[in-house]
């Protein structure tokens, strides 16, 4: 398993629809995923730290959980078929209970807890997001800011349709 972070969350065009982006911590690939607006929404607020006035579902889920006496520990992206992404959460018993990777994503925010993706969906779904410098020599890119992460992500996906991560 790879440990990947949440870079963001970008509506494309012209389709409206929502995606979030996955970064592997120790590397240079990027996990695309489409998802529902529902979900896209709630990773948006909390990335954003939004804390809204009434429990959204991610919200009352893990507020569930720690009234049962339990945590989640991770949150694992464990395949990729037909483009479909499906999740697991890893809870302190060692417990593991299927997901929609979206719905797990939104929940690792809320949990604070690592997000780990399988090497196999890594293989199969992870691109690399390259700098351009416009002929001048390649340089390694300093570490980016997350605004800069997602500008790069945006001009990638200018050039990406959903068909291009087909198997």
């Amino acid at each position: 398993m790879i440990e990947v972070e949440i870079v963001g969350v970008r509506i494309e065009l012209p389709s409206n629809q929502p995606l979030v982006l996955l970064r592997e911590l120790h590397g240079e690939r990027h996990v695309p995923i489409w998802i529902g607006t529902p979900e896209a929404s709630a990773i948006a607020l909390a990335q954003q730290g939004v804390v809204p006035p009434r429990p959204m579902t991610h919200d009352l889920l893990l507020d569930v959980v720690e009234a049962l006496g339990h945590t989640v520990v991770s949150v694992n992206i464990v395949a990729v078929e037909d483009n479909i992404f499906y999740g697991q959460l890893q809870f302190d018993s060692g417990t593991t209970v299927s997901s929609r990777a979206s719905d797990a994503l939104a929940l690792a925010l809320r949990a604070k807890c690592r997000i780990w993706c399988a090497d196999s969906v890594m293989d199969e779904a992870g691109v690399r997001i390259t700098e351009h410098d416009d002929g001048e020599d390649a340089q390694p890119a300093p570490a980016v800011d997350q605004e800069g992460e997602l500008r790069r992500f945006r001009e990638f996906l200018d050039d990406v349709e959903p068909e291009d991560f087909d198997g």
